[in-house]
């Protein structure tokens, strides 16, 4: 199975899938000039279906992409896997996680 980044309500993405060791090399190489091109990136994250820490590292490198660009990337509705993850590692600062949205 691999991961898919598509796009959403209102303009924003949806990241599809598991993001894991095996799916994230893929998916960096295909979408981080899209992510740090936008201005501004709502990624809906409410289909991931499961994640590690490459998933993790990759979202911790989309955001630092879209702040170096000067934009933004905005997390939306993550995984209670991701965020234990994030807890964990302390890298929760380094994520663009909206604070309105609930994790599912």
């Amino acid at each position: 199975m691999t991961a898919r980044l598509e796009a959403a309500d209102g303009g924003s993405l949806r990241l599809c899938g598991p993001l894991t060791f095996v799916t994230v090399g893929a998916l960096w190489a295909r979408e981080t000039l899209r992510i740090a091109r936008a201005e501004a990136v709502e990624l809906d994250l409410s289909t991931v279906e499961r994640t590690d820490s490459a998933g993790l590292a990759l979202l911790v490198g989309w955001s630092r992409q879209a702040r170096r660009a000067g934009g933004s990337l905005i997390l939306r509705r993550p995984p209670e896997q991701l965020l234990a993850f994030a807890r964990v590692s302390g890298v929760e600062g380094a994520l663009g996680l909206d604070g309105d949205d609930s994790p599912r």
